[in-house]
């Protein structure tokens, strides 16, 4: 079976060798996208697949950013931040939801020491990409078309 023609499920098998997991993090919100290249955005999406791989009684961790308007949303639904999530899933299988901002206060000095030692790399991680205050409306549309990276304006040409 190709990856691009399997279902998630069947992809989380193939890595764990059964098709849920113990609980899972949607980080990506509302400007998450749908599958494929012709894929439009699907502000929804990751909730319900999270639902769907994530075994009985699981936690789901939901930082991803959700709004409560986006007036470029859409439809009416989304412009208001209301969404269609399965949340009859969740229900019949006992999930847990923990939404809002990650709780950084609990770990930020921990995370500071890994990447002043070099333990972590966050740049790396993100993908993080430097460019000048000339190239930010570039940066804007690349991510806005979901480039998987970060992007960093030095407007003084200060980051190393």
């Amino acid at each position: 079976m190709r990856a691009q023609d399997a279902g998630l499920g069947e992809l989380i098998e193939q890595v764990l060798g059964e098709p849920e997991v113990d609980a899972a993090v949607d980080a990506v919100g509302f400007e998450a996208r749908g599958h494929g290249a012709d894929a439009g955005e699907a502000p929804a999406t990751v909730l319900n697949d999270v639902m769907t791989i994530t075994r009985v009684g699981a936690s789901l961790g939901i930082p991803g950013l959700y709004v409560t308007g986006d007036p470029g949303g859409i439809d009416e639904n989304a412009k208001i931040g209301q969404l269609g999530v399965r949340i009859g899933l969740g229900w019949a299988k006992s999930h847990t939801f923990t939404t809002g901002q990650c709780p950084v206060k609990r770990y930020n000095r921990k995370l500071m020491n890994a990447i002043l030692s070099g333990r972590a790399q966050i740049a790396k991680a993100v993908n993080a990409t430097t460019i000048s205050l000339d190239d930010a409306p570039r940066g804007y549309r690349d991510f806005d078309g979901g480039a998987a990276r970060k992007f960093v304006i030095d407007p003084h040409g200060m980051v190393a």
